[in-house]
């Protein structure tokens, strides 16, 4: 499954979420700056992340997983400070708290087109939820990547090939720190760790305004054609319906940034 793109761009209605590293690569014994902050147009900083919302926060590196620390909010984003001790890649996650939103029926309608919902959800809402508001509670997961040191990156260090344990997870299976204009970009989806088919993940160039996505196979794979270089953006949502009392609905969002050298 390939896809070939060079101007793709970001939802409108759905906001996305996503981790910016100031630099890609550094210097081992030195913290790693990131941003954590959301937008509706990639990778323009728009508006910044309360330290409470803030589920989980972590770094791997060479095997060892620590909590990292969220600096004070700025204007439009969060500083997270990741301490960087040795060469190596340097995986960066982090997970919000559910929070609940109330959409009416014309913002249903874009949010639907804007996640590429499934066509079976968004028959059921127009046939028996349509007149009511739309209930939803949501979480977002990001990752992202940082090389330690210019000797850091290894052809035997995969760790950036390996899941991180978060809910929705976008996992690369090829080095997102070496791509190229004009590579492809294997990656897998997994829910709880277990592979995510016919799922639709969506990508996006820095600055652009078109969107696209790609199907899942049944593995969880899709393969995406990066074909300028920039930042990078992954994206998905899951949406459900929900059981609980007063919610409708329950989703996941999760990103993945990487830059195309």
């Amino acid at each position: 499954m390939l896809l070939a793109l060079s101007s793709i761009g970001c939802p409108a209605a759905a906001h996305d979420t996503w981790l910016q590293p100031r630099r890609t690569m550094v210097l081992p014994g030195t913290i790693a700056q990131i941003d954590l902050t959301s937008g509706d147009k990639f990778a323009t900083f728009d508006a910044a992340i309360m330290p409470d919302r803030v589920a989980t926060a972590r770094a791997r590196l060479n095997g060892k997983t620590v909590d990292v620390q969220l600096g004070a909010p700025e204007k439009k984003s969060l500083e997270i400070r990741v301490p960087l001790s040795d060469p190596g890649m340097a995986t960066i996650w982090l997970s919000l708290t559910p929070k609940s939103i109330e959409l009416n029926r014309k913002e249903v309608q874009h949010y639907l087109q804007e996640i590429d919902a499934p066509a079976l959800l968004t028959q059921a809402w127009y046939a028996g939820k349509g007149p009511k508001p739309w209930r939803e509670v949501y979480a977002k997961h990001t990752k992202t990547f940082v090389v330690v040191g210019r000797g850091g990156r290894t052809k035997a260090d995969r760790t950036w090939s390996e899941p991180v344990g978060m809910l929705l997870e976008i996992v690369p299976e090829k080095d997102p720190t070496m791509l190229r204009a004009g590579d492809e970009f294997p990656v897998r989806v997994l829910r709880n760790g277990a592979p995510l088919g016919d799922f639709s993940v969506g990508i996006v160039r820095e600055g652009n305004t078109n969107r696209a996505f790609r199907k899942t196979d049944a593995a969880g794979r899709a393969v995406f054609k990066v074909t300028r270089a920039g930042k990078w953006l992954l994206r998905g949502t899951e949406l459900r319906s929900s059981n609980k009392s007063g919610i409708d609905w329950e989703s996941d969002f999760t990103t993945l940034s990487f830059e195309v050298q």
